[in-house]
């Protein structure tokens, strides 16, 4: 399984920007997909995921309300709207897939991994 993520790009604040993760190779029915970001000298972390067959989604808390993730089965495609951007915002992005179930939201319960795109939030 090969994830491409696109959709990063430069937003002042206040602004919006829509990522999207492509999935290619075997046949893509993962239990969840997620999405994390990584800020300069931070540690990765989680921002939301969904359940590829339910829909049921799930978001750090410091992006509820602003954040969406959806996805599109027919078309292997998870995205993520980002609304009412933050300069703390500013990270790569990186999307994921989790094969089976898992327990919790750390990049560990995630098996693909795709390359990261860079958002970047001025003030």
């Amino acid at each position: 399984v090969q994830l491409q993520a696109s959709g990063g790009g430069l937003v002042q604040a206040g602004g919006s920007l829509r990522l999207s993760c492509a999935a290619s190779g075997q046949t893509f029915s993962p239990y969840r997909m997620g999405w994390f970001r990584q800020a300069p000298g931070k540690e990765r972390e989680f921002v939301a995921s969904i359940t590829w067959k339910g829909g049921s989604t799930y978001y750090v808390d410091s992006v509820k309300g602003r954040f969406t993730i959806s996805r599109d089965n027919a078309k292997n495609t998870v995205y993520l709207q980002m609304n009412s951007l933050k300069p703390e915002d500013t990270a790569v992005y990186y999307c994921a897939a989790d094969k089976d179930y898992s327990i919790g939201h750390s990049a560990v319960a995630y098996d693909y991994w795709g390359q990261g795109t860079l958002v970047t939030v001025s003030s």
